[in-house]
């Protein structure tokens, strides 16, 4: 089965909102053996609306559609839909029922304007919004089903688990997807592929190999199609395996994951703790490591020393270390992830300090000179980065370098493998 997504909405045109809808879309959609082979967002417009559906039609099986069912003027998908299938609208009186209640158990006046959130699709199956007044509506035309959905994430997520993805799941589904996601780090994606050339050669048609790099790590997404699910899952996994072994050195993980969760487990398996103490990363990087759920369970804290006197302070580094070396050095880092690790009492320490810029360089220290420290049970690492980006950028490269060389440390001292 193939699936078409279209997002509707100025406001994700425009950069403000940014469209999460699409991505969580097609995870459900990819976990359910259905390919998405196109992600469209469009303006709030009729002729925008009406192009996006007609262009759709019959090039995939299913196409859903998010946004623009709201009540106000700016909406008019409802009414661009009606125009496209050849249908009017009409007020449906369950819906109106859920909508009356809706307002009653808020206390809040109904308008008129409300009241046409009832209005649905002559001759489409209502999708009932338990968490909201704007219903889902599926409608079909020629060999393409179309379901349109609230651009509310909550709203649209409990659609699409109660009633849109059982749906799907009963419809007849003659080709099957299988992954492997391999994470690798510490080589470019250019050598990468140069290292891996003869096995992509390998690959038979039905299986993919994509590049997806960031910063710090490159994905390795090896995606195969079959009829046969037992089958085309085998031979994916055969060849991520001869991927495996090939990269054996640089690879991080052998599941779709993110470096941070991936080690917040690790540390949790082996009963490890963590702190950091971030200068020039200004705390980003224990945002990183507690946006994971569970990650209570191995990271402590952090600090944030910014100045030279927190510095001394919090971790204890000495004032004669950052008169001699400065705060953008090896000894000074050093420090500060070894004065982590000893007034917090974890098994492992972090410490950034750099010139993330725009200024404050000087000939011998550039902006975009990192340095980066991890204290581990046994030893203290420490590198320098010369980075040559804005600001942003060089925080970010900044904190995925400090995950991956905790990544390094933890496999020397623990032998740590890849198999979760």
């Amino acid at each position: 089965m193939k699936a078409q997504i279209i997002t509707i909405g100025d406001e994700i045109l425009i950069g403000q909102i940014i469209d999460t809808n699409s991505a969580w879309i097609a995870t459900q959609l990819q976990n359910n053996n259905i390919s998405v082979i196109q992600i469209l967002s469009i303006s709030d417009k009729e002729e925008a609306i009406f192009n996006a559906l007609s262009n759709s039609q019959d090039q995939a099986d299913v196409v859903l559609i998010t946004g623009g069912l709201g009540p106000t003027k700016d909406d008019i998908t409802k009414q661009t839909a009606a125009k496209y299938f050849d249908t009017f609208l009409q007020r449906d009186e369950k819906v109106l029922q859920h909508v009356t209640q809706f307002f009653e158990a808020r206390g809040k006046e109904m308008l008129e304007i409300n009241r046409q959130q009832a209005d649905v699709l002559k001759g489409c199956t209502i999708l009932f919004n338990q968490y909201g007044t704007a219903p889902g509506m599926l409608i079909k035309k020629g060999a393409t089903t179309y379901i349109f959905m609230p651009g509310v994430p909550f709203e649209m997520k409990h659609l699409m688990n109660t009633q849109v993805l059982p749906i799907l799941c009963k419809q007849d589904n003659t080709t099957y997807l299988a992954q492997e996601n391999i994470i690798v780090g510490g080589i470019g994606e250019s050598y990468l592929a140069e290292k891996i050339a003869d096995l992509e050669s390998e690959l038979p048609a039905h299986i993919k190999l994509a590049y997806l790099p960031t910063l710090a790590f490159v994905r390795l997404r090896l995606s195969g199609t079959g009829s046969h699910k037992d089958d085309i899952t085998k031979e994916t996994k055969e060849f991520g395996s001869k991927l495996i072994d090939r990269l054996a050195d640089h690879v991080i993980a052998n599941h779709d994951t993110s470096i941070e969760k991936f080690l917040i487990q690790k540390f949790i398996r082996h009963q490890l703790t963590l702190t950091t103490a971030e200068s020039c990363t200004g705390g980003s990087l224990a945002a990183m490591i507690t946006a994971v759920p569970g990650c209570s369970a191995m990271y402590v804290g952090g600090t944030v020393p910014y100045s030279n006197k927190l510095k001394q302070q919090l971790l204890d580094v000495k004032e004669e270390t950052l008169s001699q070396y400065g705060a953008v050095s090896e000894q000074t880092v050093i420090e500060m992830a070894q004065g982590a690790k000893h007034k917090f009492e974890t098994n492992y320490a972090v410490a950034t300090s750099g010139i993330a810029g725009p200024t404050g360089g000087t000939p011998e220290k550039p902006v975009g000179t990192v340095w980066i420290a991890i204290a581990g049970e046994k030893e203290t690492i420490a590198r320098k980065f010369q980075f040559q980006n804005d600001r942003t950028i060089n925080i970010e490269r900044t904190r995925q370098l400090a995950l991956f060389m905790l990544w390094q440390l933890l496999v020397k001292e623990h032998q740590i493998g890849i198999d979760l």
